[in-house]
């Protein structure tokens, strides 16, 4: 592990001979690739740690590399951040979440997903097709609780009211997983012969779920592009290194049917300096480190480096042989250059859309008088009912794309009553102090307030009432643009401009200010939502010290009802799980008042 002089690591790496390989960093500096004559420039101290064997050697690597990102390391492009869906086989009835990252508790993990919206669209058919149950309580088979609304909706078999038994829903939890492995059609043939049981003993109306059921999973696996006839189970990975940009196309296939792709880009990589061997080696490592599953066949476009260690390892996380094949021709070969081909279609897109919002950055700069593209923006909108539970959105763009990850929302604390002004003084307020908060260190070049003059107006007011020394803006207020857009006619407001100006409707520089003004809208909106939503769900046992959520919960299932609550005894308030005398008697004097 090489450091810098903060003591960060930098670089991590293995070999055999650590002495010969740290040696060779040191020796001939000026014969080394651009890349690492940096990052020798940049090493302070060495660190080591010795294993028993080359496979713990490459485990050990890949967590390291995974735990501290090294700079000069090629990284699997924020690979955290993506989601898996997980059954939570731990519990007597499983539930299907989305996590963010996987453990070893006992759950099954599945992922991780790169695209957000087949994640969600697997977790709605599994709800549909197999009725697993979406609530957070915790089941021990014993409850005898009243059904749900997701029961009604033929979207839960409601294990909570004792309407399944726990080996029932163990049958659908199996059937869930081999959905989510992509095996269809052994599920298909099962569900076949349940149906024609239940059918020949008269259970007809169990035997119309099951064609339901059927039904929905042949048209799903209709779908799907049957690559072979063989029942194997292959990963397909393809690197693809053009115009800057290492990006990497897995294929994944089930029993012979392609369920599905994912495609993933790497950061450190110098084209010129690294070789795709080198590079295809460090994908596998990372991605399969966290992988859920590994096929026992994987194919690949190059030959990885370390071939052998790799293989011995991915069997030890399978528990069965592994095989990587670099194929050179017939049928593997043709799946790769698919793969290839896919890739290359991918990032002919990206590039384009990269292009596109360049377009759109240099024409917006044009439009509000900025020398130079925005490379950040933000958008900040107001959302009330009648001046209650007011909130105010902030949202980002970086280069053109919403940077999701550095939103922010604020609850408006200091005024009352519909002000939106006033509300977008405090927000702008709050937003441009913090100037010792690591969460609004970066400064925006381009700020869009979402309204007319007076919105604009009162967002300038608020930089001006800012201390000299408590705000970055203070020293920088030169280099960022304000701006507002109105929405009746999407009309632009300038600082110091009585009159807006109007953009062609065929614009992209008001397009493109239109969606970050919509995005700042939606995001306001859904947190002034689920604020509304949690005031109206708000029990008067809230408000009661000593009630939180699981007493609370606890209360309404013993008594059914707020009203059941009140009419219960003290002694009887005392009887529930959890409920001592002092708090059951605070419960009855708070719900009895002066009776």
């Amino acid at each position: 592990m090489m450091k810098d002089d903060k003591g960060d690591v930098i670089y991590v790496g293995k070999a055999t001979s650590l002495r010969s390989r740290v040696r060779s960093y040191f020796r001939q500096v000026h014969a080394h690739p651009p890349k690492v004559a940096v990052m020798v420039g940049h090493i302070a101290d060495v660190d080591w740690i010795v294993t028993d064997s080359e496979v713990e050697a490459l485990m050990l690597e890949c967590n390291l590399i995974k735990k501290f990102r090294p700079y000069y390391n090629v990284r699997l492009r924020d690979d955290k951040h993506y989601p898996y869906l997980c059954v939570t086989t731990s519990e007597t009835f499983p539930r299907v979440i989305i996590t963010r990252r996987s453990k070893q508790d006992g759950n099954r993990y599945f992922g991780p997903y790169t695209d957000s919206s087949s994640l969600r669209e697997s977790l709605r058919l599994i709800r549909r097709i197999f009725r697993i149950r979406s609530c957070n309580k915790k089941l021990t088979g014993a409850e005898r609780d009243r059904p749900c609304l997701n029961v009604h909706l033929g979207q839960c078999d409601s294990p909570c009211s004792g309407a399944i038994t726990p080996e029932q829903y163990a049958e659908m939890v199996r059937d869930t997983c081999l959905f989510l492995e992509g095996r269809q059609d052994s599920i298909a043939r099962r569900l076949e012969g349940q149906m024609q049981e239940a059918a020949e003993s008269l259970e007809f109306e169990r035997a119309a779920k099951l064609r339901d059921q059927l039904l929905s999973i042949r048209k799903l696996t209709e779908k799907q592009k049957i690559i072979n006839t063989d029942d194997v189970d292959q990963d397909i990975v393809s690197l693809l290194s053009e115009n800057g940009l290492t990006c990497v196309q897995l294929m994944f296939i089930r029993s012979g049917r392609m369920i599905g792709q994912k495609q993933f880009y790497l950061d450190g990589v110098v084209a010129e300096e690294d070789s795709p061997e080198a590079n295809l080696t460090e994908f596998i490592k990372q991605y399969y480190r966290d992988a859920t599953y590994v096929p026992k066949e994987i194919l690949v476009s190059h030959k990885p480096e370390e071939w052998p260690v790799l293989e011995d390892w991915l069997t030890i996380k399978r528990g069965t042989k592994v095989d990587i094949h670099y194929p050179q021709r017939g049928e593997k070969k043709r799946l790769v250059e698919m793969a290839r081909e896919n890739a290359q279609l991918l990032a002919a897109q990206r590039e384009d859309e990269e292009m596109r919002n360049q377009a759109n950055l240099l024409s917006l700069a044009e439009a509000v008088g900025m020398e130079e593209p925005p490379a950040r923006i933000e958008a900040y909108d107001i959302s009330n009912l009648q001046g209650t539970e007011t909130v105010a959105s902030m949202v980002v763009f970086e280069n053109g794309i919403p940077a999701k990850g550095e939103y922010r929302r604020f609850k408006i604390r200091t005024v009352d009553g519909p002000n939106d002004y006033e509300s977008m003084k405090e927000a702008i307020r709050r937003r441009f102090a913090a100037s010792d908060n690591p969460k609004f260190a970066k400064l925006p070049n381009l700020v869009v307030i979402d309204g007319g003059k007076g919105q604009l107006s009162a967002a300038l007011e608020a930089l001006d009432s800012l201390p000299a020394d408590a705000s970055l803006i203070t020293h920088h207020s030169s280099l960022v643009t304000f701006v507002s857009l109105a929405k009746q006619f999407e009309e632009i407001y300038f600082p110091g401009e009585s009159e807006p100006i109007r953009l062609p409707r065929s614009s992209s520089a008001l397009r493109l200010l239109q969606r970050i003004r919509d995005e700042a809208h939606r995001y306001a909106l859904a947190y002034h939502h689920k604020l509304r939503e949690k005031s109206a769900t708000r029990s008067v046992l809230d408000s009661i010290p000593g009630i939180g959520n699981e007493r609370r919960k606890r209360l309404i299932r013993k008594f059914g009802s707020v009203a059941g609550v009140k009419a219960a005894s003290l002694e009887e308030l005392q009887s529930v799980p959890g409920i001592d005398r002092k708090t059951a008697q605070a419960v009855y004097e708070a719900l009895r008042g002066g009776e």
